[in-house]
């Protein structure tokens, strides 16, 4: 299992190590041990580039998801590419406060989202599916945080 963390952000420094060990846990537990997932941290100008070519969506988000790799022969040796994450930290910072959590505990949600979506989730085909990711996420948030109960207003 890899965890590749590179934080491009100019003005805020996070633990890597802390994250890529919270990280690492969650990918555990999905029995992701064979997949690998790319993570940039970035600041809302370069998320928003990311947004604008990719989804044709001008303004920043606050976590983009590029699956990898899904043709692949699993049986194939050695480490899978999953997917690449992109988070903005600025975005996080905001929606920290908004969802009643840390600053690092956002980070770890957002990932927890995007690395959802590089598995196959998607909350945005159905109701259902949007309930069956928001369960999983809860249980992978706690896993990490145990006892820390998301909010309502977080749709994650």
């Amino acid at each position: 299992m890899g965890v590749l963390l590179r934080n491009d952000h100019p003005n805020i420094d996070i633990d890597s190590v802390d994250i890529n060990k919270k990280i690492e846990r969650v990918m555990s537990h999905l029995d992701c041990l064979n997949e690998e997932v790319s993570i940039l941290l970035t600041a809302d100008a370069d998320i928003r580039k990311l947004n604008q070519q990719f989804r044709d969506i001008d303004q920043p988000t606050d976590v983009l998801s590029f699956p990898q790799n899904a043709d692949e022969d699993p049986s194939f040796p050695g480490e899978v590419i999953l997917g690449d994450i992109a988070v903005s930290l600025d975005t996080a910072q905001a929606q920290a406060k908004e969802h009643g959590l840390t600053f690092e505990e956002e980070i770890i949600l957002l990932l927890i989202h995007g690395i959802l979506h590089l598995l196959g989730y998607d909350h945005e085909i159905s109701e259902q599916e949007e309930e069956k990711m928001r369960s999983k996420t809860r249980e992978l948030f706690n896993l990490v945080f145990p006892g820390k109960v998301l909010a309502n207003s977080c749709n994650y």
